[in-house]
């Protein structure tokens, strides 16, 4: 599963996820993508899974672009514990996600099964998807 070699702190804050994103919302590989309509957080597992729906519904052809990485500590307390002492343990990562975010990208294959393998993945998140293709953006709609 993806999560970083090393960071500088162990333990993050959970921050706020205002507006949309800016960086990360053009297709620069692939031929079509999964595009984020919501903010949220995307867990490791949900990136692992999707990626393995993705290369599933593709056969072993084509190619898959992951454009997101969990890079975000997050934290839970162990249940039925008191108040205080600290905060608790990393129990996952997680990427923070603004609408209008690439997450995966698709290339080197026909339409309905670019379509259909990223279809696929958007039944992974806990976030709200679309499927966009590079003529979108061309044409200056999304």
């Amino acid at each position: 599963m993806l999560m970083p070699k090393r960071v500088k702190y162990r333990k993050q804050m959970r921050g706020r996820m205002r507006g949309k994103a800016h960086r990360g919302v053009d297709i620069l590989n692939g031929d079509f993508a999964l595009q984020a309509l919501e903010p949220g957080w995307v867990s490791a597992r949900q990136i692992e899974a999707a990626r393995r729906a993705i290369v599933r519904a593709l056969k072993r052809r084509g190619k898959v672009w992951i454009r997101i990485f969990p890079d975000k500590p997050i934290t839970k307390r162990a249940a039925e514990s008191r108040m205080g002492k600290g905060k608790g343990a990393v129990e996952y990562w997680a990427a923070v996600v603004k609408p209008g975010r690439i997450i995966f990208e698709v290339g080197g294959l026909d339409e309905e099964t670019s379509i259909k393998a990223l279809k696929q993945a958007t039944y992974k998140f806990s976030i709200k998807t679309k499927v966009v293709s590079k003529s979108d953006f061309i044409g200056g709609q999304a």
